[in-house]
C-alpha cells in the first residue's frame, strides 16, 4: 500500500450502509478486508473507485444456497457471486456430502440429484470424496479459495445415513442410541465450524429413483436430541424446509425445539396453491413465538419458485410425448431442426401426450400457468393475459403450438415458465406481506441447485428490481429496507456479525451499483459443470463493483478472478468500532 491510507477507496456513493436508513452520500475506506473509514473527503486509496451517481450497499448474504458441491471443484460459485452476493450458506435442507463413508458416496450423490436436480455424472467426476466426517469436510473447504465467502451446515440426511446405515436411509426410527450418536456428531460439527444443521420434511425431496429423503419422518425426539447437541456446544442454527401438512402442529413441534434448545431456527415459508392461506396461519405463529422471547425466522423469497421448461432443460411441453421421445437425447440443434420440420411437428401437436407423475404430469400442459419467458427483462409477476392459453385464444391457435414457438425462439433457446408457489392468486402480493413482515429474512434462492430446471440464484438482484423500483401491480418496498434485509438481516439470522453493514470494523464486503440500470437478463444454459454437464445460469447488468474481504471481485458484471473468499468457520462476533479516520 506504500504510503497511502488505504487500500481501497469507493468514492463519492450514495451509501445504503445496511441499517435501513436512507442513502447519504460519503466515501468508504478499507484497509486489510475491513472497513476502518466512512466519511467525506477520504484520502487517496491505492485502489479507487469512483462510485458518484451509484448505490453503495453491503455485499448481500444469502442463507439458502447449495453450493456444497460446487465449492469442491469451482471457486467461482456463480450465479449467486453475480447478484451482489458476498456470503453463501450452504447445506440447505438436510442435503449434503458429509459426514459420509466411502460406501455411502453413490447414495448421497442420488439424494443430491434427486433433491436438488444436479446430475449423477456431474457430482461423480465432480467431488473428490477427500473427507469422511463433517470436520473433514471442513478442513477440505478451508483450503479452498472462492469469489465469496462459504459457510457450511451439516445435512441430516447425510447425518442419519452415517449413524444407522440402511435404518437410517429407510426412514426408520432412531433410537436412544442412535440419537445420541447424531448429536455428538453434531456438536462437533458445530465446534469445527460448521454454522448449523438442516433437515427436509417435505416429499417434494425424493433420491432420484424416487425414494423420499431419509429425514421426512424423523422423530420429535431425534430432532430435539440434535439440536440439544448445538445447545451443548453453545452454537449454531438450525434450519427447516417442511410440508406443514399438519399446519399449527408441525410448526408448534419446532416452537418446542427451540425451547427445548435455545437455538435460533428458521423455516421455508411460501404460499402453496393447496392452501392459499396456509402461510398467514404460519407467520401467525412465528410471531406468537418471536413475542414469547423465542428465536424463530421464516425465509421468504420475493418472486414465485417457479420451473422453467425449454428444449435443452430437463422438462419441457412435450416431456411425456412420445413422438418427443425420440429427440429426447438428441442435441438442441437436432431437436430444433425436426421440430421446425412442418411433418413432424404436425405428428408432435397431434398428440396430446400424457400427464404421468405428481408435478410433471400437471404442469407441463397447463397453458394456463405457462408464460414465454423473453431474452430480456424477465417478468416475475405477469398478468393472466400473457399466458400460452391466453395468446392461443387470442390469436385462435392450438395453445401446444404457442408453446412449441416460445420454445423454438431464440434459436430453440426460449423457456417457459411455471410459477408454482407464491402464485396461486397470479399476483405477488403474498410475497409483499412475507418479505415486509418483521419476523422473516429473505432466502430460498437455492443457488447451485436445480441446475436444469430453476434459476432463483438471481433472487437478490430481482428484489432490488422488483420491489423497489419496478412494481406496478401494488406497493413496492423501500430501497433501504430491502438492502438491510438482504445483508445485515441475513448475516444475523446465521450469527455472522461481523458483515452486513458498512461501519468501521466490518468486513469490507460491498456492492457498487447503477441502480437505475439494474437490470436482468432471462436465464440461459451453460454447460461449465464437471463431465460437460449442463446449468441454468442468470447475467444482471448494473453491478459496477462487487468487493469481497477489500477484494474487487466483479467488475461490470464480470469477474475479475480474485478468489478472496474463504470458509467461515461457525459464528462470528460484531466488530469493535474502528476510529473513524
Amino acid at each position: 500500500m506504500g504510503d497511502r491510507a488505504y487500500d481501497l477507496v469507493l468514492r463519492g456513493g450514495v451509501m445504503f450502509d445496511g441499517a435501513g436508513g436512507p442513502g447519504f452520500q460519503a466515501d468508504v475506506g478499507v484497509r486489510d478486508g475491513v472497513i476502518v473509514a466512512v466519511g467525506k473527503g477520504l484520502a487517496v486509496g491505492a485502489d479507487e473507485i469512483d462510485a458518484r451517481g451509484r448505490i453503495v450497499t453491503p455485499g448481500f448474504v444469502d442463507i439458502h444456497t447449495h453450493y456444497d458441491g460446487q465449492a469442491t471443484w469451482s471457486g467461482q460459485l456463480g450465479p449467486s457471486s453475480g447478484h451482489g452476493v458476498t456470503t453463501v450458506v450452504m447445506g440447505n435442507c438436510g442435503v449434503g456430502f458429509a459426514p459420509c463413508r466411502p460406501e455411502d458416496h453413490d447414495r448421497l450423490i442420488r439424494l443430491m440429484e434427486g433433491v436438488e436436480d444436479i446430475p449423477f455424472p456431474v457430482l461423480t467426476e465432480g467431488l473428490p470424496w477427500a473427507w469422511e466426517s463433517f470436520p473433514d469436510y471442513l478442513d477440505f473447504l478451508a483450503g479452498r479459495a472462492f469469489d465469496v465467502d462459504v459457510g457450511a451446515q451439516l445435512p441430516h440426511a447425510a447425518l442419519r445415513v452415517y449413524v444407522m446405515g440402511d435404518r437410517g436411509a429407510n426412514r426408520e426410527p432412531a433410537t436412544d442410541a442412535d440419537i445420541a450418536a447424531m448429536a455428538a456428531i453434531a456438536r462437533r460439527a458445530v465446534e469445527a465450524g460448521a454454522l448449523g444443521f438442516s433437515t427436509s420434511r417435505t416429499l417434494n425431496h425424493r433420491t432420484s429413483d424416487g425414494q423420499p429423503t431419509p429425514t421426512l419422518t424423523a422423530g420429535e425426539d431425534e430432532l430435539t436430541g440434535i439440536a440439544l447437541g448445538l445447545a451443548a456446544a453453545g452454537k449454531g442454527v438450525l434450519q427447516v424446509v417442511s410440508d406443514f401438512i399438519k399446519g399449527p402442529a408441525e410448526l408448534a413441534m419446532l416452537r418446542r425445539i427451540v425451547e427445548r434448545s435455545g437455538r435460533p431456527l428458521s423455516f421455508s415459508l411460501v404460499q402453496s396453491p393447496k392452501a392459499p392461506q396456509g402461510w398467514r396461519t404460519l407467520l401467525d405463529g412465528v410471531a406468537a413465538a418471536v413475542d414469547a422471547g423465542l428465536p424463530i425466522k421464516a425465509q421468504v423469497c420475493g418472486r414465485p419458485v417457479g420451473v422453467l421448461f425449454g428444449l435443452e432443460l430437463t422438462l419441457n411441453a412435450f416431456s411425456q410425448n412420445p413422438v418427443f421421445a425420440a429427440l429426447k437425447d438428441r442435441p438442441l440443434a437436432d431437436k430444433v431442426a425436426a421440430l421446425s420440420d412442418p411433418a413432424f411437428r404436425a405428428r408432435l401437436l397431434a398428440h396430446d401426450g400424457e400427464a404421468r407423475g405428481p408435478f410433471a404430469g400437471s404442469a407441463l400442459r397447463a397453458w394456463d400457468n405457462l408464460y414465454p419467458m423473453g431474452g430480456v427483462d424477465p417478468d416475475y409477476e405477469p398478468t393472466a393475459d400473457k399466458t400460452v392459453a391466453a395468446i392461443a385464444a387470442r390469436e385462435g391457435r392450438d395453445p401446444a403450438a404457442v408453446a412449441l414457438d416460445a420454445m423454438l425462439a431464440q434459436d430453440g433457446r426460449g423457456m417457459l415458465y411455471h410459477p408454482f408457489l407464491n402464485y396461486a392468486d397470479g399476483s405477488l402480493d403474498p410475497s409483499f406481506a412475507m418479505l415486509s413482515h418483521r419476523d422473516t429474512v429473505p432466502g430460498l434462492s437455492d443457488g447451485g441447485a436445480h441446475v436444469g430446471m430453476i434459476c432463483d440464484g438471481s433472487f437478490p438482484t430481482s428484489n432490488l428490481i422488483h420491489w423497489t423500483r419496478d412494481r406496478t401491480r401494488g406497493p413496492r418496498i423501500p430501497l433501504e429496507t430491502m438492502i438491510a434485509r438482504q445483508s445485515r438481516d441475513t448475516a444475523q439470522a446465521v450469527g455472522l456479525l461481523d458483515r452486513g453493514l458498512i461501519a468501521p470494523g466490518y468486513r469490507a464486503d460491498l456492492n457498487v451499483i447503477d441502480y437505475e440500470g439494474l437490470r436482468l437478463e432471462a436465464p440461459r444454459v451453460a454447460y461449465d459443470l464437471p463431465a460437460g454437464g449442463r446449468r441454468l445460469t442468470q447475467r444482471a447488468h448494473g453491478y459496477v463493483a462487487t468487493v469481497v474481504a477489500g477484494v474487487v471481485t466483479q467488475r461490470d458484471g464480470e469477474p475479475t478472478g480474485a478468489l478472496p473468499g474463504r470458509l467461515v468457520r461457525g459464528v462470528q462476533a460484531a466488530p469493535l468500532a474502528l476510529a473513524a479516520e
